[in-house]
């Protein structure tokens, strides 16, 4: 009897660890993210010749993966989908002034920027020779981000948003979900997503509406998409990121 008993125990404890181990061995949630109008907003990181344009100075690491996303028209369908939505949209633009050449230390890619001249501009209060530069916006965007209602935070320095004023910005507005893309994918932009998580924010990540470089030591979009999926609320493409915008806007409406 006591034998059975014992029998019985040890199929239950394999039944169970095997339950634990399919578990664990299958996909990962889905949570989703639902869109609401009055406290979701688009944040693009980085919407800058040196990153999107051919003459910018990482195009040579970054454009092929560019090219392949159609990330230049997608960021664009993207601002255009918000702005008609009426979803307020956030920059978190990348500069760096003379006075940055004074760190003493950085990462490696941290360092290639510095190198290159990336994103450089004469001073915070100084726009001499920043109109077409790899700092200004890529041309077709201007229309939506200086048209006067578009926030543009204050720069982010290294990759994430603790060293300028965005999370500031978006508290101040209400938001707490955010639809984000922009550059470059496995740096800025994922940099970002993990600091608005840790924030408090429910973020969704529009993955062909960024890209990375791709380079001898790995490529740095592949890298991106794992934690997109792995820390995000939830990852989308452009097309499910306009349809759900546009969802949210017919539900909103039909209320009226």
């Amino acid at each position: 009897m006591k034998s059975t008993s014992f029998i019985a125990k040890i199929v239950v404890v394999n039944m169970v660890i095997l339950a634990i181990m399919s578990a664990a061995s299958g996909a990962l949630p889905d949570p989703g993210m639902e869109i609401n109008l009055g406290n979701t907003a688009l944040v693009i990181t980085d919407p800058q010749n040196d990153f999107l344009s051919p003459e910018g100075v990482t195009w040579g690491l970054v454009g092929k993966s560019v090219v392949k996303n159609n990330t230049v028209e997608n960021l664009d369908r993207l601002f255009k989908v918000a702005k008609q939505a009426g979803i307020p949209v956030f920059i978190s633009p990348h500069y760096y002034y003379p006075t940055d050449s004074g760190w003493k230390f950085g990462g490696a890619l941290e360092e290639l920027m510095h190198n290159i001249k990336m994103y450089d501009r004469k001073g915070p209060l100084n726009l001499e020779g920043f109109e077409g530069s790899g700092s200004d916006w890529l041309d077709q965007y201007k229309k939506y981000i200086e048209d006067g209602e578009t926030i543009v935070t204050s720069p982010h320095k290294i990759y994430g948003p603790e060293t300028n004023d965005l999370v500031l910005q978006l508290r101040k507005r209400g938001i707490d979900k955010i639809i984000l893309g922009g550059m470059s994918a496995n740096l800025c932009t994922e940099s970002h997503m993990r600091e608005l998580i840790e924030q408090g924010f429910e973020v969704a990540v529009v993955a062909d509406a960024t890209a990375a470089a791709q380079m001898p030591e790995g490529d740095g979009y592949a890298a991106a998409l794992i934690n997109f999926r792995f820390i995000a609320s939830k990852v989308w493409t452009t097309d499910e990121a306009v349809k759900s915008i546009w969802k949210a806007f017919e539900t909103e409406h039909s209320k009226d």
